[in-house]
């Protein structure tokens, strides 16, 4: 008897000692841990091991079964999986930085003095690129003409993009430069006209890509996509969705992934470009541990603001008005066909109630059934009839929670109030499919993920309006706002398997919070600091440093 008690205690010793000995490279402990696993569980540490996790537990056990040279102590603070914005253009944001900053200007006359000063410190430059006007956020709500622009500047081209990227305004010497007059068309574009049918240098959607503006070098191209990629670790994003690069760009951005100066990850949708969509399609999905291509972007119509979404309905405050369908019905129908036998996913830009039952049933048609996970991007404005053709159709809505915040001000004008009802929907897009992915459509909007989180879930602005929230029936709950930047985000690109939560043998991706955004007071939202962003583990941003062992 004694001999079996002290063969089990040697059983038991040899055991831990083996739990004791597992090897790391780093362990992380004291934290609370929001890991967004399937039990939307609660941790105190976890151990890493050549970029990924290996386990979740609490601290005295993470501490007691692994050893690791590194040990960090992060000091009780709030630990989410890294946070993934669904749909961006990380790419623009970084050329923008270097063009005229235009957001948040109350008249034209700010407008152009921002342009004026801009051009006279750079008095060098040769083409005047600016973006973030928005006549909405003007007394004089209609879109300005380029009399002015032309007397400032006769002989350099100024192009000035809208907020939302499907409107610009431009110059004489921009539309001599591109070669366009008013004999010039454009599918799925206007180029508006004065009453003396004159150009006033307001492209409209598919107009806008009739100038091509001039590419910088990639030397400074490298410098500001660095740049842009620290502020998006400031706000605790690890991956984003690019919707829409052409191939060039794609491999650019893989290039500087390969050599280090890029390490945030990248979901890339491809342009509708007939050469960069046909060489993808014909060499299949592209992707290494930080770049996945594998979806296709399309542009269905125009923006709510510049009065291209396609409505059913004529638009309420232009009668006779219904928006502009940016390519055929023809032409989504074939791609849906091809993309569908190829396995590819299709991601759609539909922000009109028209455009968006187009998608609809085109996806319907072609994508049901076979897991494709194909999107509609912003679904913003649905006919109450259609709701249910995201669950029927198997369609995933990805949505940006601060645009229904930028627009509610002026939305109502546009659709009228039974329209703007079934309009911003969310909570109901998440009950129809189950899932709902997030993100901002930056640089249109902030890249900041708590005014995303803010949006989706108290549905204010950032001045706490209006009082009781917009539509609140339609706001997400916390949980699964959370879900729709971390876990449902990387199921809407295929990668649920290798990210969006803190479980054994994903990424290690996550981010550090001083304050428990599931618990905290509204208004401790907007409050809170990223301290740190990790990516494999990797302390990419820091604003405090933890203390490591």
């Amino acid at each position: 008897m004694i001999q079996r008690i002290f063969i089990l205690s040697l059983a038991v010793l040899t055991l831990g000692a083996c739990r004791e000995n597992k090897p790391a490279d780093i362990l992380f402990y004291n934290a609370r841990v929001y890991a967004v696993d399937s039990a939307f569980g609660r941790y105190e540490a976890f151990a890493v091991k050549n970029g990924k996790i290996l386990e979740v537990g609490t601290t005295h056990n993470i501490r007691s079964v692994y050893r690791a040279p590194k040990s960090v102590d992060l000091m009780g603070r709030w630990v989410y999986p890294g946070l993934i914005d669904a749909h961006c253009h990380f790419l623009g944001y970084a050329r923008g930085l270097r063009e005229v900053n235009l957001w948040g200007t109350r008249s034209f006359e700010e407008v152009l003095s921002k342009v004026q000063e801009f051009a006279e410190e750079r008095d060098s430059i040769r083409f005047i690129v600016g973006r973030g006007w928005d006549q909405n956020d003007w007394e004089n709500k209609e879109f300005p003409d380029n009399e002015q622009l032309n007397r400032l500047f006769p002989d350099k081209p100024v192009f000035l993009m809208r907020v939302d990227g499907h409107a610009a305004l431009v110059n004489q010497a921009a539309l001599d430069y591109a070669g366009i007059s008013k004999k010039t068309s454009v599918r799925g574009g206007i180029l508006e006209k004065n009453e003396k049918g004159e150009l006033t240098g307001i492209l409209v959607d598919n107009a806008v890509d009739l100038i091509e503006v001039p590419e910088v070098s990639p030397a400074a191209l490298t410098e500001v996509l660095k740049e842009a990629q620290q502020n998006c670790f400031a706000y605790g994003l690890t991956t984003l969705d690019d919707a829409g690069l052409r191939k060039k760009d794609i491999f650019f951005l893989d290039s500087l992934q390969k050599v280090g100066d890029l390490k945030m990850r990248l979901y890339v949708m491809v342009t509708d470009e007939p050469e960069s969509r046909n060489y993808f399609l014909s060499n299949g999905f592209y992707q290494t541990e930080r770049l996945n291509v594998r979806s296709i972007k399309f542009y269905a119509d125009g923006a709510l603001g510049s009065r291209g979404a396609c409505l059913i309905k004529p638009y309420s405050d232009r009668p006779g008005h219904h928006g502009l369908l940016l390519d055929s019905v023809e032409h989504f129908q074939k791609a849906a066909r091809q993309l569908a036998e190829k396995g590819w996913q299709m991601n759609t830009h539909a922000i009109g109630d028209s455009a968006n039952r187009i998608i609809l049933k085109t996806y319907g048609q072609y994508g049901r059934g076979k897991d494709l996970r194909w999107r509609i991007e912003h679904a913003q404005v649905i006919n109450h009839e259609d709701f249910d053709l995201f669950a029927d159709n198997e369609v995933f809505p990805s949505v940006q929670p601060t645009h229904a915040t930028s627009d509610m001000l002026w939305a109502e004008e546009r659709l009228g109030r039974i329209r703007l009802h079934d309009s911003y929907a969310y909570k109901l897009l998440r009950e129809k499919y189950g899932k709902v992915a997030l993100g901002t459509d930056f640089p249109v909007e902030d890249i900041s993920t708590l005014k995303t989180f803010y949006a989706a879930t108290i549905r204010k602005d950032m001045d706490g309006q209006p009082k009781g929230g917009f539509q609140m029936e339609n706001a997400l709950s916390r949980e699964e706002a959370l879900k729709g930047m971390t876990i449902w985000a990387a199921y809407s690109n295929f990668e649920e398997k290798e990210k969006g939560s803190i479980e054994a043998g994903k990424y290690a991706d996550f981010v550090v919070m001083d304050t428990d955004l599931l618990n905290c007071k509204p208004e401790a939202i907007l409050q809170a600091r990223v301290l740190q962003t990790y990516i494999n583990g990797e302390a990419v941003y820091s604003a405090g440093t933890p203390s490591a062992e």
